[in-house]
């Protein structure tokens, strides 16, 4: 007999039925698409790292560590402040 299949979609939907499990995934998925998104618009933007950090007064390390999920506490100034750099709106949507 095969053992079953198992996807990784249904074995997350499975573990998101925890309350807190799924509190701090949707927490984690928030910060991570910020993170890509903030990656994938500086290299849309053909910006290297450093490039972005002398736009934004900050370091080299700074940047690696928001676009590597290492810099948790990004305040909303900072992020109007990447915005700006990389000629894009910041959109804060609460729904």
């Amino acid at each position: 007999m095969k053992p079953k299949k198992l996807y990784f979609d249904d074995w997350l939907k499975s573990r998101l039925k925890h309350p807190q499990l799924k509190k701090a995934y949707e927490e984690e998925d928030v910060r991570a698409r910020l993170a890509l998104r903030i990656a994938e618009l500086r290299k849309e933007r053909k910006l290297s790292q450093a490039q972005l950090a002398h736009k934004l007064h900050a370091t080299q390390q700074m940047v690696s560590d928001i676009e590597t999920f290492k810099h948790t506490n990004i305040t909303l100034g900072t992020l109007q402040k990447i915005a700006h750099a990389l000629h894009s709106r910041l959109v804060v949507n609460l729904t």
